[in-house]
């Protein structure tokens, strides 16, 4: 099954009715902590990076492309590592555990290079914990919800993802950048938390333990299923697909020159506008999910597609705040619908067998496709933006 086929109706329908049980809320509040801690240092980062350290936006670019990359990778490994039932619950609280510490202590953080090795432990972290919290959604929800299962939980993601902002724009002028991310560790022990009755419910959902699957990439046998045709709209997409972190510097550099904004005014203006994104994204990642059950997942994937592109086309001619608002909210509807129709077209269009290597795929092209975006969009904005010079951190920038 393609991007362009609804799913299979079911053969019971009253055991595939939509239900939101409390594991698949749980994934979506793990992924609204866990997303509200992350997205708090997320917020901050790029003027933590270049006001504070002194970096510039190619060095912010390196940063979050190359913690891409890494994600990347490690969702190729942790597909099989949750190939094993009894090992998802496990992997998924260890993920998010690991994400928070390191997330976290990039706020203790006096270079450059530590910044960039805390970031790549984290997104290490998040990507060995992704297919296994994708695998739970498969086994707590019926074949014919599945696009409103992951609606919930890109929701929950989009959520946190406004949550975070929010606090950290409170918090900045309150108790300083470092201190603002040192306690992006609550919310994201919390997600730890929440997962875990996730994985109860799902083990109480399979039954007893089923023979244990061996460790196997199984791309041969992916081939033959058609992942290639299913990720290649995936990876058009996410080549696209730039860090949020340059959409916020982008932002904020708007405001200072169009609007003589100081550094920690215009900060706080974009991590609220990045705020907005994501409650558009949270909403998005919702009507999606009903879009995805009824007509598949395609309708939902080229809608968001269309928007990104209209996004970025006033990001890049916008010289207003009205101008980046708009962009910042139809990036949040393009991405609140791409990602749920992409996670729903594995779930979908592959068997059960192989659904734990093809999220470990996907994650791995959503990842390599952000690295090429993120990377060149960093290196272009330094070498050709006219305002790149004018942008470069000084002396006296730097927070509380």
């Amino acid at each position: 099954m393609g991007l362009d086929e609804p799913p299979t109706p079911a053969t019971d329908p009253a055991d595939e009715r939509w239900r939101l049980s409390p594991g698949i809320l749980s994934v979506g509040g793990a992924s609204m902590f866990s997303d509200t801690g992350h997205e708090m240092v997320t917020s901050l980062l790029p003027t933590f990076v270049t006001s504070t350290l002194y970096a510039g936006p190619a060095t912010l670019g390196v940063i979050d492309g190359v913690a891409d990359a890494l994600t990347g990778l490690s969702k190729l490994a942790g597909g099989p590592l949750a190939a094993e039932p009894s090992r998802r619950g496990r992997l998924a609280g260890g993920g998010y555990l690991g994400t928070a510490v390191a997330t976290a202590a990039i706020g203790l953080a006096t270079a450059v290079w530590q910044v960039a090795v805390l970031r790549g432990l984290a997104w290490v972290s998040r990507g060995l914990r992704s297919p296994a919290r994708d695998l739970l959604l498969t086994d707590l929800a019926p074949t014919t919800t599945y696009g409103r299962a992951f609606g919930v939980e890109r929701a929950g993601d989009n959520l946190g993802a406004v949550l975070g902002p929010l606090l950290a724009a409170g918090l900045i002028g309150i108790i300083g950048i470092r201190h603002a991310i040192l306690l992006s560790i609550i919310p994201s022990v919390l997600a730890a938390a929440a997962i875990t009755v996730a994985a109860r419910q799902a083990r109480r959902t399979l039954g007893p333990a089923q023979h244990r699957r061996t460790l196997r990439l199984n791309l041969t046998a992916l081939r033959r299923a058609g992942i290639v045709r299913l990720l290649t709209p995936v990876a058009c997409f996410e080549m696209g697909n730039l860090a949020t972190t340059l959409l916020i510097l982008r932002a904020t550099d708007i405001l200072r020159h169009s609007a003589g904004w100081t550094v920690s005014g215009a900060t706080s203006a974009a991590i609220l506008m990045y705020a907005a994104h994501n409650v558009a994204a949270s909403g998005s990642a919702l009507l999606g999910g009903s879009l995805i059950d009824r007509l598949g997942p395609r309708p939902a994937f080229a809608a968001g597609a269309l928007a990104y592109v209209v996004a970025y086309l006033l990001f890049a001619s916008t010289g207003t705040a009205h101008g980046a608002i708009a962009g910042f909210l139809l990036a949040g509807i393009g991405i609140g619908l791409a990602e749920t129709a992409e996670s729903a077209t594995v779930a979908l269009g592959l068997p059960a067998d192989l659904r734990p290597n093809a999220f470990g795929v996907l994650g791995l092209t959503q990842s390599v496709g952000d690295l090429g975006a993120t990377l060149v969009a960093g290196v272009l904005w330094t070498l050709v933006s006219p305002c790149s010079r004018s942008a470069m951190p000084r002396p006296g920038w730097s927070l509380p």
